[in-house]
């Protein structure tokens, strides 16, 4: 570790890859077309959810802000990772690093607390049809959302603040590609078991009780699709839940993985892996699952890619 007489760094050096650069250039390629994909597939959603009469519900709403978290969610970290594997100084300033560190962890947590809400809409659709309408009409649906995002902002600002409080001793090497609270507090000397059991209960209320609304959402749901006469109507209830299942295992599981246990078990390259997995990964695929699994979003993208050929 590089040590400083400060205790507070003015820049922290991401050794990332740096011991196996060899994978630099390749990572990075894949980064590149990862992040552009991630966002042609994200802003697609969102056009398409607006452009199309028939997508004006409660369920592509939230699904348009899933997207447009997703966006905001990639590019708190991609940037600053093809900029270090792109270049020779794989630094980040202090500053730099608390303001990644915020707006990364505002993502995440409200991501968890979005998915909750998507299931909780796919209960409401599903088991009470008749009441659908009148319980999740527009004012209903800003306000849950709005509550989702004031209640995401909630986890860094306490989380994060309290972890940038830890003393470093002036180390400055981070094992990692971007800013994460558990490994800043792996690095962080002194007495910090505290900080590790506040994370994991911070964790529990962020990542394990949304997950359990979800579990119990879909307990529901599996029971009243069983009731449903029309196997038509069965596929097309299938199709919704299950591409938000999918999205909700490619989040959950490694972010559970992740934070829900002591940052002094974590190995040295699980929170490489894990960062790109939910912070780049699951936000580029989840356009895909929601375009290939829904048929109405399918049916969507058709239309409108004709309108644009037929417009030329």
């Amino acid at each position: 570790m590089a040590v400083t007489n400060e205790s507070r760094p003015e820049e922290f050096i991401l050794l990332g890859f740096a011991d196996r650069p060899w994978l630099e250039l390749p990572l990075f390629v894949i980064l590149l077309i990862t992040y552009s994909t991630a966002m042609m597939g994200n802003i697609t959603i969102i056009l398409v959810s607006k452009l199309d009469p028939h997508l004006h519900s409660p369920m592509y709403f939230f699904l348009t802000n899933l997207s447009f978290l997703d966006m905001c969610y990639t590019t708190s970290i991609v940037p600053q990772m093809l900029f270090n594997l792109g270049s020779s100084k794989k630094t980040i300033s202090y500053l730099g690093c608390a303001v990644q560190l915020y707006f990364f962890h505002m993502m995440g947590g409200t991501e968890c607390l979005l998915l909750a809400l998507m299931s909780l809409d796919r209960y409401m659709a599903i088991c009470k049809p008749l009441h659908y309408t009148l319980i999740m009409n527009q004012r209903i649906c800003v306000l849950l959302v709005s509550i989702v995002w004031l209640s995401g902002m909630t986890y860094p600002v306490s989380e994060a603040t309290i972890t940038l409080q830890l003393p470093l001793c002036g180390l400055n090497k981070l094992d990692h590609l971007v800013c994460e609270i558990p490994v800043l507090i792996k690095i962080a000397c002194g007495e910090k078991s505290a900080n590790g059991l506040t994370l994991f209960v911070v964790c529990i209320f962020i990542l394990a009780l949304p997950l359990c609304l979800i579990l119990a959402s879909y307990a529901c749901i599996g029971h009243a699709m069983l009731k449903i006469k029309s196997s038509e109507g069965r596929k097309k209830a299938f199709g919704t839940c299950f591409s938000h299942l999918i999205v909700v295992l490619l989040f959950y599981g490694p972010g559970i993985s992740m934070y829900l246990q002591s940052p002094s078990s974590i190995t040295r390259d699980q929170p490489k892996f894990m960062a790109l997995f939910y912070g780049v990964e699951t936000p580029t695929l989840n356009p895909f699952i929601y375009t290939l699994r829904i048929k109405d979003v399918k049916g969507a993208l058709g239309n409108l890619v004709r309108k644009i050929f037929t417009y030329r």
